[in-house]
């Protein structure tokens, strides 16, 4: 009886030293007492660009939810990888995150053969929204429709060039799987931006474009410019008239993606509150009218969500950038 009844107070006292050894009650703590000062957006964009104006929007509005100051750091360069660098050398505290697309963990890794970073030290906290991109042509192109415009291309092969924001790009990559899915033959003429792309298709040096709805809204009004697809999976609600290219090309996806990261190391229970504020913030009507002013859709998803999403992302970017004949610098 003896042994029984110290066998039982030895095993209380291992639970006891368990429950206290336990990460979890440590996590909680973190959930508790996280924000205790202000928090840093790192943003691989200079102000007024589209991961700028989401970081402003969502910040400005989890501040108010926090009562903590989030405060916008712009790092812009190297396709995100200045940015990238800086999140990865912060400390793993949970004060230090990155809004920005997917492009860091999925376009960087193929482009160039070095990084200033490792991938792996960076994971996903939330999937803020998507911003659509839509394939704009001249007027002077006589298709008004994306089946007019393919019978077109394909009986004119390498008369027409298609503007994009750069080698790699989105824009760049969205056009070369549409090219090489449909059989299109076409050139590329990259730029600095849509800053300098749109303006470009306007003056008609190019005969197409990508570009989102709020840049081309008022040209298409003004049939300056005439809108064929989206490249969302799905239609856009800001012009349903307007198919998505998924409709042409089944499974295809490249509306760029607009989240949160964090350094490796952070709490889990801090990433875990982090998602679930922005997701809440992203639903609130307000915001998705902010949204909506700048072209992007309200998404709210969490680590899980948003990791499903990289994947994927990974994967259509490897067949693009295959298909754009891009070698690793």
């Amino acid at each position: 009886m003896w042994c029984e009844n110290h066998s039982l107070r030895l095993s209380l006292a291992a639970l006891a030293v368990l429950a206290v050894c336990t990460p979890a009650p440590l996590s909680a703590q973190a959930q508790s007492s996280f924000p205790s000062q202000p928090i840093k957006f790192i943003v691989p964009a200079a102000a007024g660009g589209l991961p700028d104006t989401v970081a402003r929007i969502v910040g400005r509005r989890l501040q108010e939810r926090l009562n903590q100051p989030v405060v916008i750091e712009n790092r812009p360069g190297a396709n995100g990888s200045v940015a990238a660098t800086a999140l990865v050398n912060s400390a793993p505290d949970g004060y230090n995150f990155i809004v920005f697309d997917g492009g860091i963990l999925s376009i960087n890794p193929l482009l160039y053969a070095k990084l200033s970073y490792d991938p792996k030290n960076i994971v996903p906290v939330a999937l803020l929204a998507r911003a659509p991109q839509f394939l704009a042509v001249h007027p002077k192109v006589p298709a008004k429709t994306m089946n007019e415009f393919i019978a077109y291309v394909r009986a004119n092969p390498g008369n027409l060039n298609y503007g994009s924001s750069g080698v790699g790009s989105t824009h760049h990559l969205t056009m070369e799987v549409i090219k090489s899915s449909l059989k299109l033959d076409m050139g590329h003429v990259p730029y600095k931006g849509t800053g300098e792309s749109v303006p470009a298709l306007l003056g008609g040096h190019i005969q197409a474009v990508l570009s989102s709805y709020p840049s081309l809204k008022g040209f298409v009004e003004d049939r300056r410019v005439i809108l064929l697809a989206t490249n969302s999976a799905d239609r856009s609600p800001q012009a349903l008239d307007v198919p998505a290219v998924a409709e042409f090309i089944p499974g295809f996806d490249f509306a760029p993606m607009i989240g949160i990261f964090a350094r490796d190391g952070t709490a889990p229970a801090i990433v875990q509150k982090l998602a679930a504020e922005v997701a809440l913030i992203a639903r609130e009507p307000d915001i998705v009218k902010q949204f909506g002013t700048v072209g992007v859709e309200p998404v709210g998803a969490g680590p899980d969500g948003f990791d499903r999403a990289l994947r994927s992302e990974i994967a259509r970017v490897a067949l693009a950038v295959r298909a754009a004949g891009i070698k690793a610098e």
